[in-house]
């Protein structure tokens, strides 16, 4: 699709001259870009996306969603009354469109949005360092800590989206389909999924039974998710805000395992190359708790190591589930790439079952 970027920045309230515009980031859902504009001889960026409706059908309450929580955390920040490139940084900032609202459709129903880039800070796909696991988690809590007086319930961008016993019956119901014909090579995928039925209910019961309480989370804090600043190497800013809502803070931690922990990429066909390594999950576990510890109680804070196995196998399954329904969700860049995602998650899986006592323990102790 041919997208004019200068006309659609047009439509908002950016000053200055139009510079250039190139794709920007590796995200798997939305099209994004880095926008510079000439500001009276200085160089600004700016990010400019276009949000998938195909993915998120209600885009409106989406950045509805995403106001809140910026300007919410930004208001907290100014409470604290500390100045620092850090603090500054610790939320995006929507730039509005002309008409005022945030956002910008074009003719044909794309829907744009804008924020103000993130300087002299970048995201890591594969963490290099403990410390840099430590500072990505502490600012995931954060996050969590900065919204959990926040007013009102926030809207469900995706409805259920981690709910691993409805992932789960979406993959059932792709098997019994078999739209494009694939079902016979994924049997030992299916398998392993399948042996691990009875856990993935574990969270969803324990919620309804009143034992873990609902929060607003981020639900999709893989490691790329924040940015680490460049000079200090602090967490300083969590990003990409679409799934942010109603949820467990386990899916958050969950998810930190599952993209920090293991040396390999998510799509890496090499299985032998993916594990978990103990010391990222210690630096994971601390950080996170260094940021969200103070209002976890004690049945959540026992169940964070369960979170990484099983927020690891419910992506696993909605990798294999897109893979059997013809690749409709998650971009891909070559034939199988889903179930080489899949088979990836559910390698990681094995090592963290392998090491799970010894998480559990640590987790105890802290």
């Amino acid at each position: 699709m041919n997208i004019e970027l200068r006309e659609v920045v047009s439509h908002f309230r950016i000053y200055g001259e139009f510079v250039i515009a190139v794709p920007f980031g590796t995200g798997h859902i939305n099209d994004t870009w880095q926008v510079t504009f000439d500001q009276g001889g200085t160089l600004l960026h700016y990010i400019v996306q276009r949000v998938n409706t195909n993915v998120f059908r209600k885009p409106e309450a989406l950045m509805e969603n995403f106001v809140r929580v910026t300007e919410h955390i930004a208001a907290r920040i100014r409470e604290e009354k500390k100045s620092n490139p850090t603090t500054r940084r610790r939320t995006l900032e929507v730039v509005p469109a002309h008409t005022g609202v945030p956002y910008w459709r074009d003719d044909a129903g794309n829907f744009f949005r804008c924020y103000v880039f993130v300087e002299q800070a970048r995201t890591y796909d594969i963490l290099e360092t403990p410390g840099q696991a430590f500072q990505a988690a502490a600012a995931f809590g954060r996050f969590q800590c900065d919204l959990a007086d926040l007013d009102g319930r926030l809207h469900e961008t995706i409805p259920d989206f981690h709910n691993t016993p409805a992932r789960l019956a979406a993959l059932e119901q792709a098997v019994r389909a078999d739209v494009a014909g694939r079902l016979a090579g994924v049997g030992p995928e299916l398998d392993f999924i399948l042996a691990r039925r009875e856990e993935c209910s574990r969270l969803i019961d324990l919620q309804a039974q009143g034992e873990l309480t609902e929060r607003c989370t981020h639900n999709d804090t893989k490691l790329n998710n924040v940015l680490i600043d460049d000079l200090t190497g602090c967490g300083c800013c969590v990003i990409d805000l679409d799934t942010v809502m109603p949820g467990l803070p386990h899916y958050d931690f969950g998810d930190m395992v599952r993209t920090g922990t293991s040396p390999a990429a998510e799509d890496e066909t090499d299985l032998s190359l993916v594990t978990m390594r103990f010391g990222m999950y210690e630096a994971l576990l601390r950080g996170y708790l260094s940021g969200a510890g103070k209002f976890l109680n004690p049945v959540e804070k026992s169940l964070l190591p369960f979170s990484g196995k099983l927020i690891t196998l419910e992506i696993g399954i909605r990798f294999l589930t897109d893979y059997l329904e013809g690749d409709v969700y998650f971009k891909t860049k070559r034939p199988g790439h889903n179930l080489d995602r899949c088979r990836t998650q559910l390698a990681l899986v094995r090592s963290i079952e392998m090491q799970f006592d010894a998480m559990r323990r640590l987790a105890d102790s802290l």
